[in-house]
């Protein structure tokens, strides 16, 4: 049978382990509990380090799980077939966790700078201690980061791979659909332009994923 109908191993069970968390978190009467301590918040009394990976299987609703889960079929199956389902599955979970340290990264910087502003003026005014509890208390699930860590591999290692876009409905190779979405997300996380969205941890899973796909080519184990 042609791959291209298949859906190699950790593909496909990282897709049923996420439709599994999304269903309980759903529907169980624990959803809203295992949401607490496996949500990446870092400013919450609820933070642990394990949730750098807890936070990757967690998502806030049908739409937000659904295009997560189609993006990994339709690239990551490529990906693992040439990869390897242990190399794939190894940068899969690099540039999750990569994405969540720079999204909590940012959120540390812009608390830092606020601190900062408040301590010059000699006074924390109400606006500031409002941003500040913000930033600290902002929980980030999904497993967008390690999506756009298997976008940018996809883009890298299958630059002129013609994409169709859905709106608007034009074929793009690869390599300028990646550079494009990436600087995208770069610019609405400086400016903030759509709020709710982890923009630095997508930016944060495309880092971590270039840089990891360029060691491993260095050291001769992938090839592009």
């Amino acid at each position: 049978m042609n791959r291209y109908f298949q859906t190699p191993p950790v593909v496909k069970n990282l897709i049923i382990i996420n439709v599994l968390v999304y269903m309980a978190t759903a529907l169980l009467p624990v959803g809203d509990t295992i949401m607490q301590y496996c949500a990446l918040s870092l400013g919450t009394p609820y933070f642990h380090t394990y949730q750098f990976i807890t936070y990757m299987f967690l998502h806030a609703n049908f739409e937000h799980i659904f295009f997560n889960m189609f993006a990994l079929w339709m690239f990551g199956r490529t990906l693992e077939y040439d990869m390897g389902s242990k190399r794939f599955l190894i940068y899969y979970m690099i540039t999750g966790i990569g994405a969540g340290l720079l999204q909590m990264g940012v959120s540390w910087i812009e608390i830092s700078r606020l601190q900062a502003a408040a301590h010059e003026m000699g006074a924390m005014t109400p606006y500031m201690q409002s941003m500040i509890a913000a930033r600290a208390n902002v929980v980030t699930i999904g497993a967008s980061g390690a999506v756009f860590g298997v976008l940018l591999a996809f883009g890298m290692m299958y630059p002129n791979a013609m994409i169709m876009l859905l709106i608007p409905p034009i074929p793009i190779k690869a390599k300028y659909f990646v550079i494009g979405y990436g600087l995208l997300e770069l610019s609405l996380g400086v400016t903030g332009a759509q709020s709710g969205v982890a923009h630095f941890a997508h930016v944060g899973g495309m880092i971590f994923g270039f840089f990891l796909l360029y060691y491993w080519k260095k050291k001769g184990k992938i090839y592009y």
